[in-house]
């Protein structure tokens, strides 16, 4: 249990780091790959709707604990460190109002689930047809 609570405060703590790489991605010293990769974390960070729905047991927090955080770490890893240093002090001067939606990801997330749906309803009028 105490890995468990460890690892929450590890995603929190990067999480913080999603504002960094707001920023990050909009500056024009960032590599490219580096953007693509920061816009990516952030469209999907921002998303109201999640890949996997909180309400599956265990699987439902397996974005919120491992892939954002995740995506993160590799962001900021890819971003050159001025930057990054730079960066942070504007996030930490700057208030937010909450966090930004991101409805173009969300729809395609319900997107993907509605597809998910289809498929499924079709396997199972198939098997019994």
């Amino acid at each position: 249990m105490k890995t468990f609570t460890h690892l929450k405060g590890y995603a929190q703590k990067l999480k913080k780091d999603i504002c960094v790489l707001y920023l990050s991605y909009k500056d024009s010293r960032t590599p490219l790959f580096a953007k693509i990769v920061a816009i990516c974390v952030v469209a999907y960070a921002f998303s109201p709707i999640d890949l996997i729905p909180d309400f599956i047991p265990i699987l439902g927090y397996l974005d919120d604990l491992i892939l954002v955080p995740l995506g993160i770490s590799l962001a900021l890893k890819l971003i050159p460190d001025r930057i990054i240093k730079e960066n942070r002090k504007i996030a930490e001067h700057t208030k937010k109002n909450g966090k930004p939606k991101n409805w173009f990801v969300g729809i395609l997330f319900i997107m993907i689930w509605i597809l998910f749906a289809v498929w499924i309803g079709n396997l199972l009028l198939g098997l019994f047809s």
